[in-house]
């Protein structure tokens, strides 16, 4: 399906930063997997902050629509353990 600005479907970032916590990268995909199904290990890369205070949780999934990518972004902005979200 084609849409304006993205040809679906396509490779897409989506990145969370939250407190350093062991527990956060599976937090996010927590979030994530009901929008996108099962994610592979290979497609998550997470990065400490230079303070080593927070967490850059980065997954690589399949977009299918607007309308998919909407949702997760819905549900990482009411999440009170994503600080910010790109």
């Amino acid at each position: 399906m084609k849409e304006a600005g993205f040809q679906f479907p396509c490779d897409y970032t989506i990145k969370a930063m939250g407190r350093n916590d062991d527990t956060f990268p599976a937090h996010i995909m927590r979030l994530l997997e009901p929008h996108t199904g099962p994610v592979a290990p290979e497609q998550i890369t997470c990065t400490p902050s230079r303070s080593q205070r927070y967490l850059s949780v980065s997954v690589t999934i399949q977009a299918h629509s607007h309308t998919q990518l909407d949702a997760i972004y819905q549900d990482l902005t009411a999440d009170s353990a994503v600080l910010m979200r790109l």
